[in-house]
């Protein structure tokens, strides 16, 4: 029996910054899925309960509700629960351990990723992390 590997469509990018929230909602979008965007966190909850994304990519950094409470709240959230999210950050690689028992896949510092450089790196890295979580892609 041929395994299928589920197709991701739709992505969250939570991100208070708008260049680093356009270029990674650009690079998803040029690889072919649906990206719908937060700058905040109260808006990225209620986003994340309508608009029902295969991925969250979530900052930790963010006004109106830290990306920490962010994830707690999707975490206990029946609706979004078991939405698959990866932390792009630029706080430490220490705080990786803390937040992936939080409920996180996985954790990319941003100062790891070459944004200017067609994105690349963060496709790879997020497919990466979805293959080991479960055997979901972007591409």
């Amino acid at each position: 029996m041929k395994q299928t590997i589920p197709i991701m469509t739709k992505l969250l990018v939570i991100e208070d910054s708008r260049f680093t929230r356009d270029t990674i909602k650009g690079i998803f979008a040029e690889a072919g899925l649906v990206v719908v965007d937060a700058s905040d966190g109260e808006e990225a909850l209620q986003l994340a309960r309508h608009s029902k994304p295969d991925l969250i990519i979530l900052d930790m950094l963010l006004p109106k509700m830290g990306g920490e409470l962010v994830l707690q709240s999707l975490k206990q959230d029946p609706t979004t629960a078991n939405i698959p999210v990866i932390i792009v950050s630029s706080l430490p690689q220490s705080n990786a351990e803390r937040l992936t028992n939080g409920g996180a896949i996985g954790y990319i510092e941003k100062s790891s990723l070459n944004l200017m450089a067609g994105g690349q790196n963060l496709l790879g890295l997020v497919n990466g992390l979805l293959k080991a979580k479960g055997g979901l892609t972007t591409i």
